[in-house]
């Protein structure tokens, strides 16, 4: 066994009901390096951590860690090998403090000495320079907050081999950052780290070598060095992709949306309007109050004051029904709490919203419901051998195709995107930046919560940005800078 490699696997195998998930995958991680792992939806990069996390069990090949081999390992195996893993669902109790979360399990003593557990916690988080207080419960965080504590934990467990699914999705620029200087410091201290992202700029800056999969099979491993992001996409997706943000010219002079001094949720006098075919970027930090506003003006907060005129007409939002009555749809940014039923099929996710559309006297058509369902599959590319399958069964990017696909198949006029492509891979972000172009030509309005400064640039018509709970200013497109909007989501 060559002492400079850390994992191997070898013809890795994981077949689901009508899917191969992993195709016979062989290739190795060295000793010490940042090992990027990309891929579309669907590539297999997630099912091949878990079973190296020993969370699924592997049809064939094997698993090298160090001189120990496995058919199967079991996830006690694992972390005997100090082995820990990041993944896109937080591994967290909502209802224990941060610092508990980080210190649990840790076996120091018989009994829990919380003020030492209190004390080891927030120094770890101080030396990582993590602001987060370890009293808090973690139900009470965002998710960029939850993602930093996912780290602090698994770095207070002594690990050797640091597996990060997705670690920046819910990061803005300011907590990405931190993050990188996380990950040199553990690369200093000869932690080696499996690094999953869809985004394309961070593998070229914290990566040494990379690994492609697609379609469940490996492609090819490469020095970072040694290729560029152009030849990379296309190992990919097998084929060349067109510019990353199409060109529109759609907004109409009609204004279908008015908000004025609109306040709750922790957010305060927040102003801007929406015109047809327009769409308005929301910009800021972490806890700036980007989806707590939104939250307001879909009627799933109460709004402590504020105006709300839709087409002209001046409307009371208080739930989330009177919001689509209204005609106003939401991609939420936590999918899986809030965008979908993971135990129900895809069918019935996708026509959800809109099953009053394909119902006569309460009983659903169900031609109409797989009619329904199908063409927004199909339009979404979402990956799966049938609409009868249940959603927590997809991969992240896909669970996110759902969540989209029930949004558009209500027909909303006001569609607010939070976090529209987190998670998703570059062909599949693509097609949705296509595909919102299209719903702005059709005549629709969109807002959309970014942390991708580059999503935001490149997609919106205008900038609203929030600094701690309030409105920092409106920038018009010919204005826009990632310098100058940063400036004014720091507070500067």
């Amino acid at each position: 066994m060559n002492t400079d490699i850390v994992l191997s696997v070898e013809n890795l195998t994981k077949y689901y009901p009508g899917v191969v998930a992993l195709d016979h995958v062989s290739f190795d991680i060295k000793r010490g390096e940042v090992h990027a792992l990309l891929g579309e939806n669907g590539a297999g990069k997630s099912t091949l951590i878990k079973a190296v996390a020993g969370a699924i069990e592997p049809d064939e090949g094997t698993i090298r860690i160090g001189k120990d081999s496995y058919g199967k390992i079991s996830p006690r195996e694992s972390r005997e090998h100090n082995i820990e893993v990041i993944f896109q669902e937080f591994n967290l109790v909502p209802t224990l403090t941060v610092a508990e979360n980080i210190l649990l399990g840790d076996k120091r003593g018989k009994l829990v000495n919380f003020k030492e557990m209190r004390r080891v916690a927030k120094e770890l988080l101080g030396s990582l320079g993590i602001k987060i207080d370890p009293d808090r419960l973690v139900r009470e965080l965002t998710p960029a907050q939850q993602e930093l504590v996912e780290i602090s934990k698994a770095i207070a467990k002594d690990v050797k081999l640091l597996i990060m699914d997705e670690p920046t999705a819910p990061l803005t620029m300011h907590e990405t950052e931190l993050l990188f200087k996380i990950i040199e410091k553990l690369k200093k201290d000869g932690v080696t780290i499996i690094y999953i992202s869809h985004r394309m700029e961070e593998i070229f800056k914290i990566c040494d070598r990379v690994t492609v999969m697609r379609d469940g099979k490996y492609i090819r491993t490469l020095d970072i060095s040694k290729t560029d992001r152009e030849e990379l996409i296309q190992l990919m997706v097998g084929r060349k992709l067109e510019t990353d943000y199409p060109v529109r010219d759609c907004i109409k002079d009609e204004t279908v949306l008015e908000v004025e001094n609109l306040a709750g949720n922790g957010v305060s006098d927040i102003s801007f309007s929406l015109k047809k075919g327009e769409i308005l970027g929301i910009a800021g930090l972490v806890g700036s109050g980007r989806t707590e506003i939104i939250r307001v003006l879909y009627g799933a907060e109460p709004a402590d004051h504020g105006s709300i005129r839709v087409n002209g007409k001046a409307v009371h939002i208080k739930k989330v029904t009177d919001a689509i009555r209204l005609g106003f749809g939401l991609i939420p940014e936590d999918r899986k709490a809030q965008g979908l039923f993971l135990n129900m099929d895809i069918k019935w996710n996708i026509v959800f919203n809109s099953i009053r559309s394909i119902s006569k006297h309460g009983v659903v058509n169900e031609g109409r419901e797989k009619e329904l369902a199908d063409a927004y599959c199909t339009k979404l590319r979402i990956k799966t051998p049938s609409l009868n399958q249940k959603t927590v069964n997809l991969s992240g990017g896909n669970q996110q195709k759902v969540v989209l696909a029930k949004t558009l198949a209500q027909n909303a006029g006001i569609v607010i995107f939070d976090e529209p492509t987190r998670g998703i891979d570059v062909g599949a972000k693509q097609e949705i930046y296509l595909l919102m172009n299209e719903m702005v030509e059709d005549g629709k309005s969109i807002i959309m919560i970014s942390s991708d400064m580059e999503e935001l640039l490149g997609m919106s018509d205008r900038i609203v940005v929030l600094s701690e709970g309030k409105q920092a200013g409106t920038v018009e497109k010919e204005k826009f800078s990632q310098e100058y909007i940063l400036n004014l989501a720091s507070g500067e």
